[in-house]
């Protein structure tokens, strides 16, 4: 394994963030705090997978689900701080398209690179076709690719003036998520302890077991659901791509990392363990949020219109993540030698203007989605959307895993913020990520993910062959950098 890569001696602010230092050439501007870090690591895990793909979900297991959560954000937990090692041994925004870059080679990096784009884009095109159903919950004669397209143009505008902006609604999204949930979790407690609303006398923790077991749906039901529930977490390796725009990424990354445990805790087991005891499993539908049918069902109308409100908030603020990070992806590649030329330029604020419009150009796709297939949209880009996001999990792992024995043989310098139990922990985390690929061949909603991404890889070869072939320096240096 080559030593560490040469040409990122200093940081462009002037200063060094951990082990690693961000190139210079980056030129982002640092303008992301560490309050706003925080809340994009924790918005990052709370999104459509859990307030409308929970619903799905619940009628596939019941309440095992939770338990699917459990299990999933155990490994999580891994992925992140494998993450965080790499991202103190050298932060910067390219994240895991540099990581593959250097430990694996230039191919994976430039795959990793363009999937993860993919993904940032089908996930933008999946969150306004969840906000495009939430409206209709006010307004169900407006069409749904009419909301998905006022929803792309106004987040593609707001991503335009600054980092700071992004940074700042980001925050303010995740302060509306994180308090509707605790409040939720707070009123539903309520119902269940006093017995207050309509669905107070009915209201109990035996929901969980008494409604045909805790497995009604069999162990096999709770593992059809994998594929939802990783999507569900899909977007909290984003702290990763803010790196380079971090103001200090030694004390803000680690400290964002170290919330996932409790995040996964509290939003996940803890709201669904509560929402699932109001109300009786069997009585969710597929398409529905279970949050929003939890408050309809206790009697609080107005309540589930907040609810509803939070729900698109969480959909809307997935999709200006989306936004953000595919410009910053795109201008990596192009800094690489593995995109456009022309996308390596900043604005005078320092933004990747034309990876953000190209990117944004091709969610206008969801927008036609929407208009042709409206009852399974969702489906269909979830499934997308979870085979390309979890390749950048694995790119981690695998790079994790790398580095750790290069570092043992003191060929690189040691992290400040290394992962606990080692590397080996990295290797049962790809295990489980490979049972999710394998559930999904079994789920026909998900399978078509299956089909696509053979297509999607044979694609980037032929690019990464031909482009090599026109290239040929830029691709004999990241040669070079790894022997």
């Amino acid at each position: 394994m080559a030593p560490q890569l040469p040409g990122r001696g200093a940081v462009a602010d002037g200063g060094t963030s951990g082990t690693g230092p961000v190139p210079p050439e980056e030129g982002y501007r640092r303008g992301l705090g560490h309050r706003q870090i925080q809340m994009i690591a924790i918005g990052g895990a709370i999104g459509t997978g859990l307030f409308l793909g929970a619903g799905k979900a619940i009628t596939k297991a019941g309440p095992s689900l939770i338990l699917a959560y459990a299990l999933a954000g155990a490994v999580i937990y891994v992925i992140m701080r494998a993450l965080g090692e790499l991202l103190l041994y050298r932060p910067v925004s390219g994240s895991f398209s540099e990581y593959a870059r250097e430990f694996l080679g230039p191919y994976f990096g430039f795959v990793t690179g363009w999937t993860y784009w993919l993904f940032w884009v089908v996930t933008g095109i999946t969150e306004v076709t969840a906000g495009a159903t939430y409206v209709q919950f006010w307004w169900p004669g407006v069409p749904r690719w009419a909301s998905a397209f006022v929803f792309t143009l106004l987040l593609y505008g707001a991503n335009l003036i600054s980092v700071k902006l992004f940074g700042e609604l980001e925050f303010w999204f995740s302060a509306v998520k994180v308090t509707a949930i605790i409040g939720m979790i707070l009123i539903g407690l309520g119902v269940i302890t006093f017995g207050f609303t309509g669905a107070g006398p009915t209201a109990s923790f035996s929901h969980l077991w008494a409604d045909g077991g805790f497995f009604p749906k069999g162990v096999g039901g709770t593992l059809l659901t994998l594929q939802i529930v990783m999507f569900s977490f899909l977007a909290v390796e984003l702290v990763g791509v803010t790196a380079g725009e971090s103001v200090n990424p030694a004390k803000s990354l680690p400290r964002a990392i170290n919330t996932v445990p409790w995040r996964i805790a509290l939003f996940y087991i803890g709201a669904l363990t509560i929402i699932l005891s109001v109300v009786s499993w069997a009585a969710f539908k597929p398409g529905t949020s279970p949050f929003v049918a939890a408050f309809a069902k206790i009697g609080l109308p107005a309540g589930a219109a907040v609810v509803n409100f939070v729900v698109l908030t969480a959909a809307l603020s997935s999709c200006n993540s989306g936004m953000y990070s595919t410009g910053r992806m795109l201008r990596d590649l192009a800094l690489n030698g593995q995109g456009p030329r022309a996308l390596t330029r900043l604005t005078a604020n320092g933004l990747p203007l034309r990876g953000t419009s190209a990117s944004a150009a091709l969610m206008m796709v969801g927008v036609w989605i929407n208009y042709e297939w409206p009852s399974k949209a969702f489906d269909y880009v979830v499934s997308f959307a979870t085979i390309s996001g979890m390749w950048a999990w694995i790119v981690i792992l695998v790079s994790h895993i790398r580095y750790r024995r290069a570092a043992g043989r003191g060929l690189l310098p040691p992290s400040d913020f290394r992962a606990p139990w080692g590397s080996w922990v990295s290797g049962v985390a790809l295990g489980f990520i490979g049972l999710v690929v394998v559930v999904m061949g079994f789920d026909p909603d998900s399978r078509v993910s299956l089909y696509g991404a053979p297509v999607w890889a044979a694609v980037l070869t032929a690019a990464y062959f031909v482009l090599k072939a026109r290239r040929p320096e830029t691709f004999a240096e990241h040669t070079a950098r790894r022997e």
